[in-house]
C-alpha cells in the first residue's frame, strides 16, 4: 500500500476516520474485484495530490466485514468521504477521477454533498 494511504480496519476505523480532524476518503475494496484494481491507481494519485490536506484509506471488505456492514456496503468498489465523523459523500462502482476529485474539493472547501439521499 502507498505510504500516503492508511489501511482502514474494523479495529482502527473509529480512531482513523470518525475522530479525524480532517476529511477522510475511504476506498472499500476486495482483492478479487477487477473494478477495485482499476480505481486503485486513481485513489493513489489523489492521495499523493492531496497529501496533508485529507486522509486517504483503503478497507479490504473481506478482512474487515464489520465497518462495511455498518454502512450497508453491498458492492465494491465503494468510495466514501467522511467529514466530522459522518458520511459526506458516497460513490459506488468505477467512478472517474473528476467525480472523486469533486467530492474531495467539496469536503475540503465546505461545499455541499452531491449525495442528497445519504441516510446518516
Amino acid at each position: 500500500m502507498d505510504a500516503t494511504i492508511t489501511e482502514i480496519t474494523d479495529q482502527n476505523f473509529e480512531e482513523t476516520v470518525v475522530q479525524s480532524s480532517r476529511p477522510v476518503l475511504v476506498d472499500f475494496w476486495a482483492p478479487w474485484c477487477g473494478p477495485c484494481k482499476a480505481i486503485g491507481p486513481t485513489i493513489d494519485a489523489l492521495a499523493a495530490a492531496y497529501d496533508g490536506q485529507m486522509t486517504f484509506g483503503k478497507c479490504n471488505v473481506d478482512d474487515n466485514p464489520e465497518i462495511p456492514g455498518k454502512f450497508g456496503i453491498r458492492s465494491v468498489p465503494t468510495v466514501m468521504v467522511f467529514q466530522d465523523g459522518k458520511v459526506f459523500e458516497q460513490m459506488t462502482g468505477l467512478v472517474n477521477r473528476a467525480k472523486l476529485e469533486g467530492a474531495i474539493k467539496n469536503a475540503l472547501n465546505g461545499g455541499a454533498s452531491t449525495s442528497p439521499f445519504l441516510v446518516q
